[in-house]
């Protein structure tokens, strides 16, 4: 577990690194602009440069500020984030806690960071922070719902919260319910293509909806654009983060990119197959995921992290586009969508799941 812990971290702060630079070139891109060209080739150490400039920046804390809250928030919105890491599988040997409740806990563990948000919000002493936070807040428990709800019904079909058993029913090898730390002889059954046939998105129709609403709540969840009205620059300055500066404000930034990988790891192991290679095996065709012979050997290891990050990086893409695409939601919209749109929709597919899994017994 602190190995996978210790590589999650690196992950993280190398995502912000790798995420920012090519956000600043896909949003050039869609503006037919160039993007940062100037520090190092093709600006790659443009971010480098910025980094370094938050660092060395003073950290200011506003007079009337609660400094102790002030100081302590961004640390909490931060461990909130990246405590959900621990429960992620990066391979089928590689993983976390082993926890077979890992769904809960991950959602548990992350809606910790709206006490962050509020207190960051609270302690700044400034009347934009305060709207911010509380319109973050808002934005969050309300998607919070439709997240919820879409991830229910994918535990209605898979029948565990356990992500690493969820992974491996995605693949090749199907794992019986009750297995704990191995896999026992008797409870493998290996299905016959693998690959993309066997993704959650394909093995049930409407999971294919079900994957639509839970990346629209993990926008809303990350702050994205057109959900990123807690930051609102043209009325809010920059909300519950205003009175930040320095480090303290990288480590808001920091904890934003993690958010956004931490949904885009969560959607692929929910719905894309998680470490399990698209490749299906067809006649000769055998690049597909693991067999029981590669389970336990480092190569299994380093495909399923390259699979499972590949597939992440791809929804922060899409992530990416929408922002530069879309113009920002108004409040009313924002809860019209969450209460009106998304939750009925939602709870109708939890009934159908319901009724699925009930055919399927």
């Amino acid at each position: 577990m602190l190995t996978t812990l210790l590589l999650f971290l690196a992950i993280v702060f190398a995502n912000v690194v790798v995420a920012v630079y090519v956000e600043r070139k896909v949003s050039a891109f869609i503006q037919d602009r160039t993007g940062p060209m100037e520090v190092g080739k093709w600006g790659i150490l443009q971010v480098i440069a910025d980094l370094l400039k938050l660092i060395q920046k003073e950290d200011i804390v506003p007079a009337a500020a609660d400094r102790r809250m002030f100081k302590f928030a961004p640390l909490m919105i931060f461990m909130a984030i990246f405590a959900g890491f621990a429960l992620f599988p990066l391979s089928p040997n590689l993983r976390g806690s082993a926890t077979q409740t890992g769904v809960f806990m991950l959602l548990a563990v992350v809606s910790l960071d709206i006490l962050g948000i509020l207190m960051a919000g609270w302690a700044s002493n400034n009347k934009y922070s305060l709207l911010g936070a509380m319109r973050s807040v808002a934005q969050i428990i309300s998607y919070e719902v439709p997240l919820g709800l879409s991830v229910l019904c994918v535990v209605l079909i898979t029948q565990t919260l356990d992500l690493q058993e969820i992974s491996f029913q995605q693949g090749l090898l199907s794992i019986e319910k009750n297995y704990l730390f191995g896999i026992k002889a008797t409870g493998i059954e290996v299905n016959q293509y693998g690959g993309i046939l066997t993704w959650n998105i394909l093995r049930n129709p409407f999971l294919l909806i079900v994957f639509v609403i839970y990346f629209i709540a993990s926008l809303a969840e990350a702050n994205r654009a057109p959900f990123d009205l807690p930051e609102a620059e043209s009325e809010l300055i920059g909300g519950f983060h205003t009175e930040y500066s320095g480090f303290r404000w990288a480590i808001l930034f920091l904890a934003e990119y993690g958010m956004m990988l931490l949904v885009s790891i969560l959607g692929a192991i929910l719905f894309l197959g998680s470490w399990n290679t698209p490749f299906p095996n067809i006649g000769s065709f055998t690049l597909g995921s693991w067999t029981s012979g590669h389970i336990g050997h480092w190569s299994s290891d380093l495909w399923g992290g390259f699979w499972l990050i590949t597939k992440a990086y791809f929804l922060i893409l899409i992530q990416m586009w929408v922002r530069w695409t879309l113009p920002r939601l108004r409040v009313d919209q924002l809860m019209y969508l969450s209460w009106k749109v998304l939750t009925p929709f939602c709870l109708v597919l939890l009934l159908i799941s319901g009724v699925w899994r009930l055919l399927m017994i």
